[in-house]
């Protein structure tokens, strides 16, 4: 029997990855115990996707679903093979030993055998109020357009995309299979994008570029209507009519409360030795979803990177000498697994 003290996996994170890793561990008779983390001005339970009013590319949902609907979904899913949910931080890991300790925000303390961290990523933004409340309202302010920009409401529109990096070049181009132009807006006067996707981009008939410009504000009551620009050189302002605006000024991995304990990449994404593994640095750590993907940030393969992580934590914990049995009873198949 194993040490009632110890949790056998505990799961950081509460969005697809998370709640599919949950699902998973939770069928093999894991018990996990998932973290969803407390809601703050930048991340909420559930993650970005609560802030997408209609998500239309994920599998299984003909007309689409409102972002808050799935992944109330995927946590109900969770709970309903028991899944014991906290809605604290973990603020701690040490690493160093085994088992696991972690400390949540509330100053709890507790042991686990194998952790699957799923904390994902938080898109960066410019900063302006209205930019928020429309971006948490689908107000047409977005920092995905893979996810959002075949929307009807994009479609045949004049649309804003602000960045400068290979992001804002590939959202760019792909919003030019909707929109009627895409206005590019950089503040320097030089990209720094990898030379080919720039040159694709300011290739592109669809796309203009404003040079040396800031956006200063997002006009907009229930949708955006427009946004107020500014010359990094002259100082002079202008407004600008669009239908939409795509943030594309990169992602900051929720990774701070782990440095020194796992391996970082510069940009602060988890690192996973071994490719298409979700084995980080340390035996019995595993991550999932954005925390560990700077390139897909899609829902899609969030959650089938959590299906991948509950099965390596299950079998290394099965093969694992130091672990003890995730239950005295022997391991049966599970009505319709696959």
């Amino acid at each position: 029997m194993r040490d009632k003290g110890i949790e056998q996996v505990v799961i950081i994170g509460s969005g697809p990855a998370a709640w599919t890793a949950a699902i998973y561990a939770a069928r093999a008779r894991l018990d996990p115990l998932v973290f969803e983390g407390q809601p703050s001005r930048e991340m909420v339970p559930g993650g970005q996707l609560m802030f997408t009013t209609e998500v239309e590319n994920y599998p299984g949902f003909r007309d689409g679903v409102d972002g808050q609907t799935l992944m109330l979904e995927m946590r109900a899913q969770a709970e309903r093979f028991e899944t014991r949910i906290v809605t604290e931080d973990i603020v701690e890991v040490e690493t160093g030993a085994r088992p696991f300790v972690l400390r949540s925000s509330a100053g709890d303390e507790l042991r686990a055998n194998a952790v699957i961290v799923a904390t994902g990523a938080r898109a960066n933004w410019l900063g302006l109020e209205n930019e928020q409340r429309l971006a948490q309202t689908g107000g047409g302010v977005s920092a995905c357009a893979v996810c959002d920009g075949a929307l009807p409401a994009f479609r045949d529109r004049v649309l804003a995309v602000v960045g400068g990096g290979d992001s804002a070049m590939e959202e760019a181009i792909y919003l030019t299979k909707f929109a009627r132009e895409v206005v590019l807006i950089h503040r320097r006067d030089q990209f720094r994008a990898s030379p080919i996707l720039a040159e694709r981009a300011l290739a592109n008939e669809k796309i203009r570029v404003a040079w040396n410009t800031v956006v200063t504000e997002v006009i907009g009551d229930d949708f955006i209507t427009g946004i107020r620009l500014a010359d990094t050189e002259t100082g002079q302002e202008r407004e600008l009519e669009v239908g939409g605006l795509f943030v594309a000024i990169g992602h900051t991995p929720n990774t701070a409360f782990l440095e020194g304990q796992l391996d970082l990449g510069e940009d602060g994404y988890l690192i996973t030795p071994t490719p298409w593994r979700t084995q980080t640095s340390v035996e019995g750590i595993f991550a999932a979803g954005d925390v560990m993907d700077s390139y897909y940030r899609q829902a899609v393969t969030a959650a089938g990177t959590g299906c991948m992580a509950a099965l390596e934590a299950e079998r290394w914990l099965a093969h694992d000498s130091d672990a003890a049995p995730a239950t005295s009873i022997p391991a049966e198949p599970v009505a319709g697994e696959v």
